[in-house]
């Protein structure tokens, strides 16, 4: 009985278990990466958001659709449970509340602004910048996590830690981001298309 109890433990272990890269490794995917966000112009996407708050029983679960444009354009457009919709654009933050409108700049706010930079980065995949985070490489399921934790100690007031999952050829599959608390926010995209027409109009507050 107890043998059949530690091959069990061993095997939800190993299943959950992430492969450190080694730095030729991480050297590569930096590069796919790297190669793939400069070649992106637009995105669009579905995504499911996963809300995690330690005091809840489950995860609060939201959907709707992503729209990127570059250089700094991101639309996120809330379906379930309520139509809402979040904008970045020109250094400001636009907010339609089921119709009420409101926005902030963000353009005199360094904070704000590297979190707007931060946001567009992920998307894109291209966040690998030794000097504002540390960085870790990991592979699982065939797929490649990268663990970012910012130096920035402002920064780490909101956000304590980036996770980044790509695919093999280098798109972003999941954004996590992590409190200094320990909730955390999980985005998952899916039916992603690159590269497709977008306008400005797309992203009209």
């Amino acid at each position: 009985m107890h043998k059949l109890f530690y091959l069990f433990v061993f095997m939800v272990v190993a299943l959950n278990a992430q492969t450190k890269l080694t730095s030729s490794e991480a050297e590569k995917l930096r590069a796919i990466v790297k190669e793939q966000a400069e070649k992106t112009r637009t995105i669009t996407s579905d995504f499911t958001q996963y809300k995690h708050l330690d005091f809840l029983a489950n995860d609060i679960e939201s959907k709707g659709k992503m729209a990127f444009k570059a250089p700094d354009m991101v639309k996120w457009e809330y379906a379930e449970p309520f139509a809402y919709s979040i904008i970045f654009k020109d250094q400001a933050l636009y907010i339609n509340d089921d119709g009420n409108k409101s926005n902030m700049d963000v353009g005199g706010n360094k904070i704000f602004e590297q979190l707007n930079h931060l946001i567009t980065a992920s998307i894109q995949g291209d966040m690998f910048d030794d000097d504002q985070f540390d960085i870790s490489y990991f592979a699982k399921d065939e797929r490649s996590i990268v663990h970012f934790s910012p130096k920035n100690s402002q920064l780490r007031d909101f956000i304590k830690a980036f996770h980044l999952t790509f695919n093999k050829s280098g798109e972003v599959e999941s954004v996590k981001m992590i409190e200094p608390s320990g909730d955390y926010t999980r985005i998952v995209l899916g039916n992603r298309q690159t590269n497709q027409p977008l306008s400005d109009a797309d992203f009209v507050h």
